[in-house]
């Protein structure tokens, strides 16, 4: 293998692919980056077996090879050169990868490409059952649901966001047991029938960081045995398993009603939690709501509480536009966050009905969005 390249197209490739590298792994090679020459481009590839990321760079391609070479060594290294040409050679006989860029050369020893496992690309997988979605939709869709998600790995499939694809539009859901995130949008999607898969939501946080400045539609292909999915992007290909089973039915946990709606400006709201959470982290992120419905003359009010009993408390006072009755409710701080920065309207509403059931967060002037949020019980 004999390629050049430049520092500035191989940092950026390395940058991509590296949040793909095992880093805990009984497998030495998975801790490495392959390094192929394709078709005149250099590609690179990283897993850890659940996700797989492959991106080409330009190059001139002098002499055709491939070879795996630790992940974090090379990064670094690359990070360190000054921008320009860098020469890389592989000695396929000690797999001891040469590079060189203006003063700087360094020999990097690696593991045979042939130990390293099968990272499907778009060629490779064809695309039979192939979907095209608008970038800045589908990201913005990832960012509305992901958050959402579990982390813990006792239940798999609350880990994953359900992908189901109808007639026209994509609906995104993920739920952790204490709050549920849906969203949807007409994306267009030309289907005879109604398909779910679950994909994980790592997968489809990597998948927004990595396509942030993408334009063009990206391309979603599920493989014939549904065990995979592909997201092809330009110059980039992000593959991921899917997790088996069957997502949880989250209609019957969204209520159908509410006894009280307060409508607020969003960036306010934000505001006044993120000061309330200040208060709030030593005592389980409990913040405390009062909703108070105004009369003719004054408007609602909404009033949001952290307390600390070590530190001290904070109140914010809102103004507010209430329908319904009197209320007062607690939630986790960090969960509402979550949502009202995603929530993308200048002003959102909030539905409850008692103060032991769940809330819900709706943008106003938008209907593709809705967060249910579990309250914390209020200790008196």
């Amino acid at each position: 293998m004999k390629i050049s390249c430049l520092q500035e197209n191989l940092a950026r490739g390395l940058a991509t692919v590296g949040r793909a590298v095992a880093t805990r792994s009984t497998l030495p090679v998975l801790s490495n980056i392959l390094l192929e020459s394709d078709g005149g481009r250099l590609r690179l590839a990283a897993t850890n077996l659940e996700i797989g990321i492959s991106c080409w760079i330009g190059a001139h391609v002098v002499e055709e090879g491939r070879t795996t070479v630790p992940a974090r060594l090379l990064t670094e290294f690359i990070n360190s050169l000054p921008p320009g040409q860098i020469d890389l050679e592989l000695n396929p006989r000690t797999q001891t990868l040469n590079l060189k860029c203006a003063r700087y050369e360094a020999n990097i020893k690696g593991i045979d490409a042939n130990e390293f496992p099968p990272v499907p690309t778009a060629d490779s997988i064809g695309a039979g059952n192939s979907l095209h979605l608008p970038a800045d939709t589908f990201r913005r869709m990832i960012d509305q649901a992901v958050f959402a998600a579990a982390t813990d790995e006792s239940r798999p499939i609350l880990t994953g966001v359900l992908t189901r694809f109808h007639q026209g539009g994509l609906t995104l859901a993920a739920a952790d047991g204490f709050r549920l995130a849906v969203t949807s949008a007409d994306v267009g999607v030309d289907l005879d029938q109604t398909t779910s898969v679950i994909v994980p939501a790592r997968a489809l946080a990597e998948l927004s960081r990595i396509s942030a400045d993408q334009t063009e539609p990206i391309e979603l292909i599920i493989t014939p045995a549904r065990n995979q999915i592909l997201f092809h992007l330009t110059n980039t290909d992000l593959v991921s398993q899917l997790i088996e089973g069957s997502f949880p039915d989250y209609a019957q946990i969204v209520p159908k009603s509410y006894a009280t709606r307060t409508v607020v400006n969003t960036q306010e709201l934000l505001k006044a939690v993120k000061v309330a959470f200040l208060f709030a982290r030593d005592a389980a992120n409990i913040i405390r709501f009062n909703i108070l419905p105004g009369s003719e003359l004054t408007p609602g009010q909404m009033i949001v509480t952290g307390t600390s009993a070590e530190l001290g408390d904070n109140v914010s006072e809102l103004d507010a536009r209430i329908e319904g009755e009197e209320i007062e409710i607690a939630f986790n701080a960090r969960y509402l966050i979550d949502a009202l920065s995603v929530v993308g309207t200048a002003e959102v509403a909030l539905e409850t009905n008692t103060a032991s059931s769940p809330g819900v967060i709706r943008p106003v002037g938008g209907d593709d969005f809705l967060c249910v949020i579990m309250p914390m019980h209020i200790t008196r």
